[in-house]
């Protein structure tokens, strides 16, 4: 179904108006996106709806497979070729009918085909979005090693057919990154899923060599190097997935081991809802940000999702009558409209020259990938003193020792405390698998023996209610699917500016900015965990209650 159908079915069914037309086809024009992705990531309608009203059109029902997954018995009901050439899956099933959701408008050629193969069963078609029902093909996936061996079998084109099956799994199982590493006498492959590492699959040592050859040669590395770290960025192409890479290549006792992270598409329709805000941070965040100048902060660890909510915050900022540049090292995320500069060492263009010349171009926001020195610090100072709202990332701990940490690093206290507006400190926690939650209730007894070190304070009346999840093939048994973010934010009010000036302790910050209503990592992580988002073992695998 094209654009053109899709607004067609909106504007009938009253979802939209003329004038969010109008604005959401300027927008997808001067973008170059479709028209559906500026309609979801501006807010004019939700995926629901959207999925309800071509649904509604089609006369059928919507199904949400975001919602309600398939099984894998489900998704195995219908042969391979039959769910993959129609882009169906079976929804819901009886011993009289079965549901099957797919994209297709037209199921006349599916029906036929149906008819045969569940003789007797009424058919009933459900719409959903294709690429809810391309995740559930992961099922008809066999298992990497037995691929690993078909492929080596033909002995035909092992390297890249091994990199494309590699590459098609993590995808399917919604990896970060992928490790491949050589052993003594093998080469094992582990996948980052929601921030965990697991096995994915083992194959023998004498194809590596090639193996890596053909990863060089797609990243444009020499492959006569091999003693010395290599870093390199391609976009890669199979016949089902384009995909941004990033490969580092590191010398190990038994050979080159190769890191790839797999940059995200999804950040494109990413909005401040999907990073797990809460209503009053998500309205403090906005304000600021709307502010002409000034500077704000992501402070954490790496791998903590600063630059995903910076660049959600870039989203927001992103029009036509603005001027964002950033620069970054590596560039993690391509966005239209936006002008991105690489951090490159050889060529002297680093994270303060880059901001320097940047400051040059006439920018309304700047973007800078990360604090690391007191030359940036104060050229990023300056930038947001005269007329240019910064972001920025930062390592530190939490919100409030970052302020100590940019002062002993030579950050002018008068300055600083002029600029900043806004720090927010930021870990990631798993979220509990929504097909295998279920709850829980512990009395305060049971609590103290399954976590004795847990402030009790934190729960009242006299059972607890938690969630967990048990494993399921959706989750692949981890009982956590995806993730979310815990926050801590410190306003910079005019008290915390007064306090900036006589270099404060960590404590000091901490203490004035609670009185303000800061809530720590912690306390917000907490919250999460009582609405159902996460585990309370989850949350202290990443923050720590406060001491007082």
């Amino acid at each position: 179904m094209n654009d053109d159908q899709i607004k067609a079915i909106l504007l009938r069914e009253n979802y939209i108006t003329e004038a969010d037309a109008s604005r959401a086809e300027k927008q997808a024009a001067t973008t170059k996106k479709p028209l559906t992705e500026i309609l979801l990531s501006e807010g004019i309608v939700t995926r629901n709806l959207l999925g309800q009203a071509i649904a509604e059109s089609l006369q059928r029902s919507f199904a949400d497979l975001k919602t309600v997954e398939p099984s894998r018995e489900q998704v195995l009901l219908l042969p391979e070729q039959v769910a993959r050439e129609h882009h169906a899956v079976i929804f819901k099933q009886t011993t009289t009918a079965l549901t099957v959701a797919t994209a297709e408008t037209d199921t006349t050629a599916l029906n036929t085909i149906l008819q045969t193969t569940f003789p007797g069963k009424k058919i009933n078609y459900a719409y959903a979005f294709p690429e809810d029902v391309e995740e559930s093909f992961v099922y008809y996936l066999k298992k990497l090693e037995t691929r690993f061996k078909d492929i080596i079998a033909k002995q035909k084109r092992v390297a890249p057919e091994i990199i494309d099956q590699i590459i098609l799994d993590a995808l399917a199982f919604r990896a970060s990154d992928i490790h491949i590493e050589p052993q003594e006498k093998e080469i094992i492959i582990r996948f980052r899923v929601d921030g965990v590492l697991q096995e994915a699959g083992r194959m023998p040592k004498e194809y590596y060599p090639n193996i890596l050859n053909r990863i060089k040669v797609e990243t444009h590395l020499p492959i006569d190097e091999h003693f010395s770290a290599q870093d390199g960025a391609i976009r890669y192409k199979t016949q089902e997935a384009e995909v941004d890479l990033r490969v580092s290549i590191l010398p190990t006792l038994n050979g080159e081991k190769v890191a790839i992270r797999l940059l995200s598409q999804y950040v494109h329709g990413f909005t401040f809802s999907d990073l797990g805000l809460s209503e009053k941070d998500q309205a403090l965040l906005e304000t600021t940000a709307k502010k002409p100048f000034g500077m704000i902060l992501v402070v954490g660890p790496t791998g903590s999702g600063k630059s995903t909510s910076l660049y959600a915050l870039l989203k927001l900022l992103n029009r036509s009558e603005i001027n964002i540049t950033t620069i970054e090292d590596p560039v993690e995320y391509k966005v239209e409209g936006i002008n991105q500069i690489q951090v490159n060492q050889q060529t002297n263009l680093t994270f303060a020259e880059g901001l320097r010349s940047i400051a040059r171009q006439d920018p309304d926001v700047i973007l800078v990938g990360e604090i690391r020195d007191l030359e940036t610090t104060e050229i990023a100072v300056n930038a947001a003193l005269t007329g240019h709202l910064l972001l920025s990332t930062f390592h530190a701990n939490d919100a409030a020792t970052a302020i100590p940490r940019l002062l002993e690093m030579g950050a002018e206290p008068f300055l600083l405390a002029s600029t900043l507006e806004l720090v927010i400190a930021q870990r990631l926690v798993r979220k509990i698998c929504d097909h295998c939650k279920h709850s829980i209730s512990l009395s305060h007894a049971q609590l103290e023996r399954e976590l004795p070190h847990f402030p009790k304070k934190y729960f009242s009346g006299k059972t607890i209610t938690l969630y967990q999840g048990d494993g399921c093939p959706s989750c692949g048994g981890t009982g956590f699917r995806g993730r979310t973010a815990i926050f801590e934010f410190i306003t910079v009010t005019p008290e915390l500016r007064e306090l900036m000036l006589h270099s404060p302790s960590t404590q000091q910050i901490w203490e004035l900015a609670k009185t303000q209503g800061a809530v720590t990592l912690f306390e917000d992580g907490l919250e999460k965990v009582k609405n159902g988002v996460t585990t309370v073992a989850e949350l202290l695998r990443v923050a720590q209650p406060p001491e007082k």
